[in-house]
């Protein structure tokens, strides 16, 4: 797979896209996809996206926030994540189709808060951290619900961050998809005794997003 890596200037410094154009078709749609607080672009799920996606005409785009750019181990604040990714949107745009903004953990919470002023084409939210680790009175759905465009959420069972039955029931004031990957944690790994081995997991998550894209509407039907 041919990559490109692209260097973005943003308030908070410099952020980093890498680009994995679609292969084999015409690219439909870009899909930004920035990274947790709690490590970077090498997220199994992020890399499987990366690998399964450019084939079904989905340019992805994994970006690097400016902390992790620098090195540092701490994420920044809330609204320094969100800065960043306004700034990087145009380089994100630049190839002239829709883009549907998402990430993982902290990465979602981004694009969840800043999609509707960005006019994303869609949100998805891998290991939405909906509360702190035991602290379900924290709860963060309201980002989630408040995002404003067609979202998908993709949650390990045992995250404890959230697990998907702590997530409020999707309907007409919930509008939103939920996929669960069964028995999947915060990073989706799978223990050896669940029955389950890593690569199925994956395949769920990389299923659900590729068939929840095939689904979104046409840009102009937004």
């Amino acid at each position: 797979m041919t990559t490109r890596t692209e260097s973005v200037d943003t308030p908070a410094g410099e952020a980093r896209i890498t680009w994995h154009p679609a292969t084999g078709r015409a690219a439909r749609l870009v899909l930004a996809l920035g990274h947790g607080a709690g490590g970077g672009i090498e997220a199994r799920d992020l890399r499987a996206l990366a690998a399964a996606l450019p084939g079904e005409g989905v340019t992805v785009a994994l970006v690097e926030q400016p902390w992790r750019v620098a090195g540092k181990k701490v994420a920044a604040a809330p609204k320094v994540l969100d800065e960043g990714w306004r700034a990087l949107w145009p380089a994100l745009r630049a190839p002239g189709l829709p883009v549907v903004a998402g990430g993982r953990g902290a990465g979602g919470r981004v694009a969840c808060r800043t999609a509707g002023e960005l006019d994303a084409a869609g949100v998805l939210a891998l290991a939405f951290p909906l509360h702190p680790p035991g602290r379900p009175e924290k709860s963060r759905a309201e980002e989630l619900l408040g995002a404003g465009r067609p979202t998908l959420v993709v949650q390990g069972g045992r995250d404890p961050f959230g697990h998907p039955g702590e997530f409020p029931p999707p309907g007409p004031h919930t509008p939103y998809e939920l996929v669960a990957v069964p028995h999947g944690d915060h990073g989706f790994a799978v223990p050896k005794r669940a029955g389950t081995t890593q690569e199925e997991a994956l395949a769920v998550i990389t299923g659900a997003v590729a068939g929840w894209l095939g689904r979104l509407p046409a840009r102009e039907e937004i």
